[in-house]
């Protein structure tokens, strides 16, 4: 088991003292109609000169300032004396921030949060579930972050609540494991990085290397197989802590779960220290009794190897600027091409490592990533770097020029991973590779980040060095070229001495006319414009519904059908509506320009190409 960290563990190992000096919340799902949570916070000893509180402005792991606490719709304080009750006023600082006026007593604030974003990031409530982030619903007390924070999860009024149960990591104090009752953190950081599902979940648990994991999943999924989830995700993993620790197969929490909202159509996630919050579509769920891997089932297992991946790499391992988060602004890195970017790089890894797929499966994953990257002209533009610190302002807002104008360090960033996997490999006889990188960040900065003492986080001018160091491998020209620089990844290359080749796809005989599409409606509209495509050349826009094609009418599919009865070079007709306004347009078709990049294994590599292919897909 892990050394414990500096939090408070459990009831058994919480003295008296330490929870009377605590901060302490509760909260309640008092109006699921209304989506309203009521929280209570009470200070025993509030600062001198009057006591500020302050929401998180957004959840470490989504980088864009989110500003959570416009949601609270109703705020008031009270301090309880030998003279009785009285409220104290309170005064706003600015949009996130409260300061208390001053009293000497015992300070409680009451405030409602107004929850209804289905989404892993923030808070979700109505009659079916609760789901909560501690940066949407639990304000900071400035200046004593340090403390234990005490929080009372308490059941919802009414009898179609009574089989609600509780699901997070953060570890009980008086309560049972999965029911209401008070949970405690050893401070402010680690009560925000547990979230909290409440209702009627399906639940399961498995064990990876001694330590119990929990599947909770919230929705309506009939014939869910949960039992093959667990045998799925337990060699995930178990491949993903033995890679860390080799040796002692040691995790770094002493539980962990993964919790899951299921939808219609959905998908995301969020990584935590001990848990993450997961979307996804009911589709991509296994059912009983069938035990074909769907692409939507395979999809969601890598979700779930992406945000366990986390567990290491950026919870523990972190940029410098992470190491503590400032909740309250942006904190920019150029260095997400490394946390995210390698964390895209190593969930699909870790699924055919640990036999979930085959090899075959893997590589077609691959293309897929690397035709998506290839289809838009913003990687000419933006560097993985650039993109990093720009995140807060363009990938976390893009909007319908984003293919021409950026790039995403996690599809690029895992290229790179992929590319510096490679280069190491081949440049030490397979001798080196990413992992004793990562192997050696964990032990650096990421083994003891939460334990007594806390760690440090990785300064961006010392990875160069740090990875040569790792390697033994010079990689300056790769960092400058790929990493800082805007050109393409050279997979044929790298890939080459691995007995795999990167097969050019053939001149597309499909007309197209260069846009990306979305149904709106019964219409079929322009999302995007892609830079140099026919739909440019010809002045059409994001935002235009297309009408007709040659007199013929535009289905909400889109026009590829029609399209069909044409050949490159030939000129169409196309009406639009842009805005209210009926147009029309003179379109000089092109050849689709979707890349269609694939792998192919060679039928006879030699025996060095066999050794590094082994040491990379094992």
């Amino acid at each position: 088991m892990m050394p414990k960290s500096s939090s408070l563990s459990a009831a058994t190992s919480t003295s008296t003292s330490a929870a009377s000096a605590a901060i302490h919340y509760s909260i309640i799902a008092h109006d699921p109609a209304a989506h309203l949570f009521t929280v209570t916070l009470t200070v025993d000893v509030p600062a001198a000169d009057g006591q500020v509180f302050a929401l998180p402005a957004w959840i470490p792991g989504s980088y864009m300032v989110r500003e959570f606490a416009r949601h609270i719709v109703r705020i008031e304080a009270r301090s309880a004396s030998a003279a009785g009750v009285q409220k104290i006023p309170l005064k706003k600082c600015d949009k996130h921030s409260w300061q208390a006026a001053r009293c000497d007593g015992p300070l409680t604030l009451t405030y409602e949060v107004y929850a209804w974003d289905l989404s892993v990031r923030a808070a979700h409530l109505d009659q079916t579930h609760a789901f909560f982030n501690g940066t949407s619903v639990f304000l900071r007390v400035l200046g004593q972050e340090q403390s234990a924070h005490i929080v009372d999860i308490q059941r919802p009024q009414g009898d179609a609540y009574k089989s609600w149960r509780v699901a997070t990591a953060l570890p009980e104090l008086k309560a049972k494991r999965y029911g209401f009752g008070t949970y405690v953190a050893g401070d402010y950081d680690e009560l925000i990085d547990h979230p909290v599902e409440l209702g009627n979940f399906a639940l399961t648990t498995f064990e990876a290397h001694g330590v119990p994991h929990d599947i909770v999943i919230t929705g309506q999924v009939p014939n869910l197989d949960l039992r093959r989830l667990a045998d799925d995700l337990k060699p995930i993993c178990e491949a993903q802590i033995a890679l860390f620790e080799p040796k002692t197969k040691r995790a770094p929490m002493q539980r962990y779960v993964f919790m899951t909202l299921v939808v219609g159509d959905g998908y995301g996630g969020l990584e935590h220290r001990a848990s993450t919050a997961l979307l996804c579509t009911r589709s991509d769920l296994p059912v009983k009794g069938k035990p074909e891997q769907s692409d939507g089932y395979r999809t969601y297992l890598g979700l779930c190897s992406h945000e366990y991946f986390h567990t290491w790499n950026v919870k523990r391992i972190k940029p410098a600027v992470f190491a503590p988060y400032d909740l309250q602004a942006e904190n920019y890195t150029s260095l997400l091409w490394l946390f995210e970017g390698f964390t895209s790089y190593y969930d699909d890894l870790m699924l055919v490592r640990s036999g979930l797929i085959n090899i075959e499966a893997y590589l077609k994953l691959l293309a897929k990533t690397t035709n998506g990257v290839m289809r838009g002209s913003g990687r000419s533009k933006q560097s993985v770097a650039e993109s990093s610190f720009d995140a807060w302002v363009k990938y976390y807002r893009q909007d319908e020029n984003a293919p021409n104008a950026i790039v995403s360090y996690y599809t690029k960033g895992s290229l790179v991973a992929l590319g510096l996997d490679l280069t190491i490999r081949a440049g030490t006889a397979g001798k080196k590779s990413l992992d004793d990188v990562m192997r050696a960040l964990w032990q650096r900065y990421g083994r003891n980040f939460f334990s007594a003492g806390g760690g440090r986080g990785l300064e961006e001018a010392d990875v160069l060095a740090l990875f040569e160091e790792l390697s033994g491998v010079r990689l300056a020209l790769f960092f400058k070229r790929y990493i800082y620089g805007t050109d393409d990844v050279p997979l044929k290359a790298l890939l080459a001495p691995f007995g795999i080749a990167l097969i050019a796809p053939e001149a597309s005989a499909k007309p197209d006319i260069g846009v990306r599409l979305a149904t709106e409606g019964g219409d079929s509209r322009i999302a995007s414009v892609y830079e140099g495509g026919a739909a440019h050349k010809a002045g059409l826009s994001a935002g235009d519904k297309l009408v007709a094609l040659d007199g013929l009418r535009v289905p909400a599919t889109g026009p590829d059908g029609l399209l069909g009865r044409y050949r490159i070079g030939d000129t169409v007709a196309l009406h639009v509506f842009r805005r209210d306004e009926l147009m029309a347009f003179s379109v000089k078709l092109k050849a689709d320009a979707a890349p269609k990049w694939r792998f192919e294994i060679a039928a006879k590599p030699d025996a060095a190409a066999k050794r590094l292919y082994g040491g990379w897909l094992g």
